[in-house]
């Protein structure tokens, strides 16, 4: 697969969704699909926007114990969505549960990746708050390597990190990397975070971006920008 954008559309409903969507006459940008979207339409909006010529990041994070990953995987395995994931935190054999699950008959799935550590969490909050004390960077390789162990086509991860996942698990394990402004832009909540350009050079497949493309005065040129600094 070659680098691509995806557009994190973290709207309330599918009216707002659709209305941002419209803005894009000439091309289908990839689409990510998270928990507050998805919570709030269901499956529906996800066949919609498939519907519409658009790929998906189903981006809800599973994580839970094994049977119950595996059975609920299955049932996303039949919105063909392209992309979907889990943490990795929840262990080897639920990431191994989860791959089975998504796993069709025929042998085709969605890709699956892992998420590492949250791109909002730092090396303070790691410590502090969930009592681990391992650099975060280490954090971060080990869970990619349990990642690839359990047979995962790659991981979430920022971009700071993007190089050493591929360095740890070789190039064709996908990092698909939230965290991603613009130079001149605002961090929010982010601590770890790249230009589109900055992620290109480090090695990211995926970039993931929200704000600076669906908060812009104009998202199609925002989006287009961000296609050049990344993929062209």
């Amino acid at each position: 697969m070659g680098k691509d954008v995806i557009i994190a559309c973290d709207y309330a409903s599918a009216q707002q969704t659709f209305s941002f969507l419209d803005l894009f006459t000439e091309e289908k940008p990839f689409v990510k699909i998270g928990m507050e979207l998805f919570y709030a339409e269901g499956p529906a909006i996800v066949r919609e926007i498939k519907r519409r010529g658009h790929k998906i990041f189903l981006d809800l994070k599973m994580h839970d114990i094994p049977n119950t990953v595996k059975k609920s995987m299955a049932v996303l395995s039949n919105l063909d969505v392209d992309i979907c994931n889990l943490h990795a935190s929840g262990t080897i054999p639920m990431m191994e549960a989860a791959l089975k699950g998504l796993t069709r008959q025929d042998g085709t799935r969605p890709l699956l990746i892992a998420v590492t550590q949250l791109t909002s969490t730092d090396q303070q909050h790691m410590e502090d708050d969930l009592w681990i004390h391992a650099p975060i960077a280490d954090v971060v390789m080990h869970y990619a390597e349990n990642a690839k162990k359990a047979g995962l086509d790659g991981v979430v991860c920022s971009p700071l990190e993007a190089q050493k996942v591929h360095d740890c698990c070789g190039k064709d394990f996908l990092t698909v990397t939230p965290g991603v402004r613009f130079a001149e832009g605002e961090l929010g909540d982010q601590k770890r975070v790249m230009t589109p350009a900055q992620a290109k050079e480090i090695g990211s497949d995926y970039i993931v971006v929200g704000r600076p493309i669906t908060a812009a005065e104009d998202p199609v040129a925002a989006y287009r920008r961000c296609v050049k600094e990344f993929v062209d």
